[in-house]
């Protein structure tokens, strides 16, 4: 497995695997690789021949006050993770690569609408930052297929919307959260939690479960089980920034009649800003 820094080497390589007539996926990443990441690379090999994991934290979808100096950075314990998996080439680019101009200078693409609300509300500029960097990954790498997690359910409808939008050549593709054995969503975020916290933190997934089955039972005021949600997330010790239930296709609020749905919630718990979601067939 190759490891490289530069855009230059990169572009090489994927040259050489273009004249075999092999396509690229790319999974990009921040880091701090866990089993969900691994399953998304897993995933990419399915729909292309060679696979390229992106390791890099990006400055701009941190606003002033978030963890960007504290975020997980463990490039050797990634590449150890990765070499056991199906990824061809390690892309670890420095700020400089990305953002030749500098993170404040930089050209961002921003998608309006689905960005608003949400994590999008609760963190402004977020979205900017995480469409920013992606575009310019799309545009260095020039993948045929691209790779993102469900966990991330906002940000990877985001991101079809930015491609599809530009018409960019690159199909998006969705993989299922990973969980630990008692429900909580894999998440580089999880290393914030203390022991105590740990144990209460299964709590968000138990309760978007609980909704999940109301709806399925033909439950259909949304407004009131948003609330009885909010109301057990905060009984337990979370900090709830939302807790919704959308459409799944869009994030519009549903009507009655509306068959898929997504139940996704944002809290804290300590120092850890925990998301998750559910989707739902009703």
């Amino acid at each position: 497995m190759l490891v490289t820094h530069t855009k230059q080497e990169l572009a090489e390589r994927i040259a050489e695997w273009r004249q075999l007539g092999d396509h690229v996926a790319l999974v990009p990443t921040m880091g701090g690789l866990h089993a969900g990441h691994l399953s998304l690379v897993e995933l990419a090999r399915e729909h292309a021949e060679r696979v390229v994991v992106s390791v890099f934290v990006n400055p701009t979808q941190f606003a002033e006050g978030e963890d960007f100096d504290e975020y997980p950075r463990a490039l050797e314990r990634d590449k150890l993770r990765l070499k056991k998996s199906a990824a061809d080439m390690i892309f670890a680019p420095d700020v400089e690569t990305i953002y030749p101009f500098g993170p404040d200078k930089a050209t961002t693409v921003s998608v309006p609408g689905l960005t608003e609300n949400f994590c999008g509300a609760t963190r402004p500029g977020h979205f900017d930052g995480v469409t920013t960097v992606v575009a310019r990954l799309f545009a260095i790498v020039q993948p045929d297929v691209a790779v993102f997690g469900q966990k991330d359910y906002q940000q990877q409808l985001v991101i079809r919307r930015m491609t599809e939008d530009l018409s960019l050549p690159v199909s998006i593709i969705t993989g299922e959260t990973v969980r630990a054995d008692d429900g909580l969503a894999l998440s580089s975020r999880n290393g914030y939690l203390s022991d105590e916290e740990r144990e209460v933190a299964p709590v968000l997934y138990q309760t978007l479960c609980f909704v999940g089955q109301e709806l399925q039972s033909g439950r259909r005021n949304f407004a009131e089980l948003e609330a009885m949600a909010v109301e057990r997330l905060i009984a337990a010790g979370f900090e709830v920034d939302y807790f919704a239930i959308r459409r799944a296709l869009d994030l519009e609020t549903p009507d009655r009649d509306c068959d898929d749905l997504v139940v996704l919630t944002a809290a804290r718990l300590g120092s850890a800003r925990l998301i998750d979601n559910i989707v739902v067939s009703i």
